[in-house]
């Protein structure tokens, strides 16, 4: 019986179902893909356009510095007075010692009467006793000298005694009599020696605690007396006395602050800079800014640790020349050197970084006609550049304008 043989390979039914995939899968993917990618139509002359270069990044940051003296010196008042007279006015130069205001303080005359008055009373008294002790004394020598020559007497007539109590010329009773007499005087005297001693010893640590006392009591007298001199309010040092608060009349009580003096040797530079930048700064780090046409050269001195909203101050002094017209209080833009300059890639600043925060962009295409939503990262910055750790290659163009009126669409057209 005969079968039909079937014919194998690619017959024409086959191709014609595969064109028809085939322009089908055209069709679709391109609808698909354009569902997908939202797009925008912008002006390109409203817009930015900037190129990755690769250069040398220069890490430093432009900081505001305002001008002020190399040490400030304080006026504070060490005594409380009442002010009765201004000699020296805001403004002016002065000397150091130069006395700028006077107070005055009745109760610290009072003060040093009082005690000027008990000094005295001291003295008279310390004179006093030591006349009554010095008496003392010498009734207790001329005690000693009655009871010596007494001493003697008896021990004469106590030794004639033994002479004649042993011939049997006089009485037991006699012979005692005149030793126990002896006796009482001997002691008698040895008594009268202690006390001498112990009245020596006594008179002269008496005398010299009052002397003590009184020496306590002269410098006492003596600082309350330099405390008149506090009343002047002298300058510290050789400077500009750049405030004085005080009006005549005015009762200044301890401790208050009553102006400063502005030491001109020298200037330095106050700086805010921003948190961030905290641990990035250390003294010695240098800056530079211009001032009548010239470059001067500043290093960090001195970092305040404290942080006051969102900022931190730093000094910066002079070594360079300081230029002759600078004045306190004037506001320089300053260069702060952050590190050494090194080769990276780098992408000129912008507004996109508001929008974005450095986490894409769009970088126009080879056509110049449109610009894609790029991923990329970014490293340090300084005020004209941001370094491109990432996603950009040298040459690349990129719209650095702000994104606000952008949305979040994927690509823009120019038109």
């Amino acid at each position: 019986m005969d079968r039909k043989i079937e014919k194998k390979g690619l017959q024409k039914k086959h191709i014609w179902m595969g064109a028809a995939i085939l322009l089908f899968l055209i069709l679709l993917i391109p609808a698909l893909f354009s569902r997908r990618l939202s797009k925008l139509y912008i002006n390109k002359e409203k817009i930015t356009i900037q190129e990755v270069i690769l250069d040398k990044y220069q890490d430093y940051i432009s900081v505001n510095g305002t001008v002020e003296p190399i040490t400030t010196v304080f006026l504070d008042a060490v005594e409380s007075g009442r002010v009765e007279e201004i000699l020296i006015e805001e403004g002016a130069k002065v000397q150091e010692g130069d006395v700028i205001l006077r107070l005055s303080n009745y109760n610290l005359l009072l003060e040093i009467s009082s005690n000027e008055a008990n000094v005295s009373r001291a003295i008279n008294d310390l004179k006093t006793a030591r006349m009554s002790l010095e008496n003392q004394s010498i009734q207790t020598k001329a005690r000693m000298l009655e009871l010596q020559f007494a001493l003697n007497k008896l021990e004469r007539q106590l030794l004639r005694n033994e002479e004649l109590y042993a011939s049997s010329h006089i009485s037991r009773e006699e012979y005692e009599l005149s030793r126990e007499q002896y006796e009482e005087t001997r002691l008698q005297l040895e008594l009268q020696k202690q006390k001498y001693i112990s009245d020596s010893v006594y008179i002269k640590s008496r005398i010299s605690a009052d002397e003590l006392s009184i020496e306590r009591m002269q410098n006492n007298l003596e600082l309350t007396r330099r405390r008149m001199q506090n009343l002047e309010i002298r300058a510290p040092v050789d400077g500009e006395l750049a405030s004085l608060n005080p009006e005549i009349g005015q009762v200044i009580n301890y401790g208050t602050r009553m102006g400063t003096v502005n030491v001109l040797d020298s200037y330095k530079m106050r700086v805010l800079i921003d948190e961030h930048y905290s641990t990035r700064i250390t003294r010695g780090l240098p800056g530079e800014f211009n001032f009548a046409g010239s470059t001067h050269d500043l290093v960090i001195t001195k970092v305040y640790p404290e942080i006051r909203n969102g900022t931190f101050a730093v000094d910066m002094e002079f070594v360079s020349d300081i230029p002759e017209q600078i004045r306190i209080g004037l506001t320089a833009r300053i260069r702060l050197e952050l590190g050494e300059s090194e080769d990276a890639l780098l992408l000129p600043r912008g507004g996109f970084y508001q929008s974005t925060g450095g986490q894409w962009v769009y970088v126009v295409d080879a056509s110049g006609d449109n610009a894609y939503k790029r991923n990329i990262r970014l490293g340090r910055q300084n005020p004209n550049f941001y370094e491109v750790l990432d996603g950009l290659a040298e040459g690349e163009q990129v719209i650095v304008s702000g994104y606000e009126n952008f949305g979040n669409v994927d690509k823009l057209i120019f038109r």
